[in-house]
């Protein structure tokens, strides 16, 4: 699609053009497309930023057909549907996300009004919704009627740039979704709670065969499971708890593989991957882990991160010899650059979801351990963001989110609207309805859901279809208990649950033991891939977005939670109980039951 000025553009060139619509009649004045009400919660102003400190804008474009393209994803993910498993091809969603040829030409004459070439300066996407301009802050203030200030995170001593409102021309409102970095100050924090690292003690280590000692536990298929799996957790004891011991992978040359994403400067080391294997899983010995660097991404072997090592550990743990994917995508704690700080990616989330979706070629699976309250979220970003999500799903792609680690709450559980009012707090992504979101159990005979399993309703999604027979009787058994502490009509989460607690992890060569949901994503995602294996093997397309099929014929694959709660916010939380509920969702996976009703 080109645009009727570009084509101008490339016949008399940007100059010319401009003299003629430096300044279009047409667009309106500005309004404001959106703004908070107060300094988001831990930040406070710092200083005022150069005038000509860098900034990326990225800009995202109203996507043309988008209604269409998630019709189609549920189409391809409903077990019922004609057109299940018929997953859609990259230059398929990128028609249905397209922008309209008004759009492409009205946000490129607001361009040129500000003095930017739309031909040279910016850079688009394959499917031309997101486009990328380089400008300094003084232009971005100018073209976005606002003031930039530097604010610091009050516990953290991180420091940004960014603003508490910006405008654009009124017509502009219905052809622009987002533009960011502006007012979105949470930085996809890890889900890892660092609480539950601790160093293992040797001294109260039992040795091998003290372990081999102790009885068998029977499990809730009457599989038998080391009794030291109720408290230190490996991938044997997953395997034997969800009941994947023995079954070998036979897809992995036919395109079944597995992505871990890595942000916040977290990097796998190959060395402590291969210790890991020795103790934890042998015949792993010599397998290793594909990095592929997204935007310039690195992998330093000098700073082995908890969280790359749990994430790539248990998934080549239990997916072995799947082929795993490490995305690492620049971009930390952001910081204010200056003379000798090279630019900083400090939003690396659209980055890497518009890399993966530019290529033919992708992980069936994905698990990520990053994210944020959700009203820390512009609306509008986290909108356009799951839609993202949506496109990964519609090309036969299953997203696996932790849940998040703060019971029903973390923090001081205050709306950030100005009126302070005490609330519960769901996690975005995890409450996008096109992911499948992940909480923690713990213990085995019976398993329990665990404190920190963080679950609720979303404030921005409503109840997808997939939930109208799962959630509704959880809500009446709850009945006005937490009446105006949540949105019950709200997308519920999580929809599964894994072990969540007690994981091996090797860092720097010593083993620690590590919790929170960003070990039960891993988990339930390298049940996925095996899944997906099992389907591919047998000339079946992967299962891609799995939700519709989980919460229909997927339901007697799980193993109902029964106890456990999540406190937060000053409450007890919520209870485990018969069917969905709002600590462990669905319940933990049967792989055996599940692959026979994906068959």
């Amino acid at each position: 699609m080109v645009s009727s000025f570009i084509r101008l553009l490339s016949t008399f060139g940007f100059s010319a053009f401009l003299l003629v619509h430096a300044a279009p009649a047409h667009l309106s004045e500005p309004s404001v497309k959106h703004a908070w009400q107060q300094i988001p919660a831990d930040w406070e102003v710092h200083d005022a930023p150069a005038a000509d400190h860098p900034i990326t804008l990225k800009i995202g474009l109203k996507q043309s057909r988008i209604d269409e393209l998630i019709d189609s994803l549920y189409q391809v993910s409903d077990p019922f549907h004609g057109r299940y498993g018929q997953h859609l091809s990259r230059l398929e969603v990128e028609e249905l996300v397209a922008p309209h040829a008004d759009t492409v030409d009205v946000v490129d004459s607001w361009l040129i009004s500000h003095g930017v070439d739309p031909s040279s300066d910016v850079t688009r996407n394959g499917a031309g919704d997101w486009i990328s301009i380089r400008l300094p802050l003084s232009k971005v203030e100018s073209m976005l009627s606002t003031k930039y200030q530097i604010y610091k995170h009050k516990r953290t001593s991180e420091k940004i740039v960014r603003t508490l409102s910006y405008s654009l021309p009124r017509d502009l409102h219905d052809h622009i979704d987002i533009i960011q970095p502006t007012t979105m100050f949470d930085n996809m924090r890890k889900m890892h709670a660092t609480s539950h690292v601790n160093k293992v003690d040797p001294s109260s280590t039992l040795s091998a065969a003290e372990l081999a000692a102790l009885p068998d536990v029977t499990g809730p298929n009457g599989q038998q499971i080391a009794a030291s799996c109720n408290t230190t957790v490996t991938p044997t004891c997953l395997m034997q708890l969800y009941r994947t011991e023995g079954y070998v992978p036979k897809a992995a040359n036919k395109g079944n593989r597995i992505g871990i994403t890595g942000f916040l400067e977290q990097f796998i080391n190959f060395v402590d991957l291969q210790t890991f294997f020795s103790k934890f899983r042998p015949d792993a010995l010599g397998a290793n882990v594909t990095v592929i660097s997204v935007d310039g991404g690195l992998n330093d072997q000098t700073i082995p991160g908890v969280e790359a090592n749990l994430d790539n550990q248990y998934t080549e743990g239990i997916t072995f010899p799947t082929p795993n994917i490490f995305y690492s995508t620049p971009g930390t704690a952001p910081t204010i650059n200056d003379s000798v700080t090279p630019p900083q990616r400090d939003e690396p989330y659209i980055d890497w979801l518009n890399f993966v979706l530019s290529h033919d070629d992708m992980p069936f699976s994905f698990t990520t351990s990053y994210g944020g309250d959700e009203q820390t979220f512009p609306k509008e970003f986290a909108v356009r963001a799951c839609n993202l999500f949506a496109q990964l799903g519609a090309r036969g792609a299953s997203i696996m989110f932790s849940s998040g680690d703060g019971g029903v709450g973390a923090g001081t559980c205050e709306t950030n609207d100005g009126t302070n009012r005490t609330i519960f707090q769901p996690v975005f992504p995890a409450t996008c309805p096109f992911v499948t979101g992940v909480g923690a159990t713990f213990q085995i005979a019976p398993e329990k859901g665990i404190f920190f399993s963080q679950g609720g309703f979303s404030v921005y999604f409503p109840r997808p279809s997939f939930q109208d027979k799962a959630v509704p009787p959880f809500l009446q058994k709850l009945g006005n208990t937490y009446k105006g502490l949540f949105t019950p009509g709200g997308r519920g989460v999580p929809d599964v649950s894994a072990q969540g607690e007690g994981f091996q992890v090797v860092v720097g060569g010593e083993v620690e033991s590590v919790g929170g949901t960003s070990a039960s994503s891993p988990t339930f995602a390298g049940i996925v891939t095996l899944l997906n294996d099992f389907r591919i093997s047998n000339g079946k397309p992967p299962l891609g977005f799995l939700n519709p099929l989980l919460y229909s014929v997927g339901v007697p694959g799980f193993v109902d939670i029964l106890l456990g709660n999540n406190p937060g916010c000053g409450t007890p939380g919520f209870n485990a109980t018969e069917g969905w509920d709002a600590i462990t969702g669905l319940g933990t996976p049967d792989f055996v039951k599940l692959k026979s009703l994906i068959g």
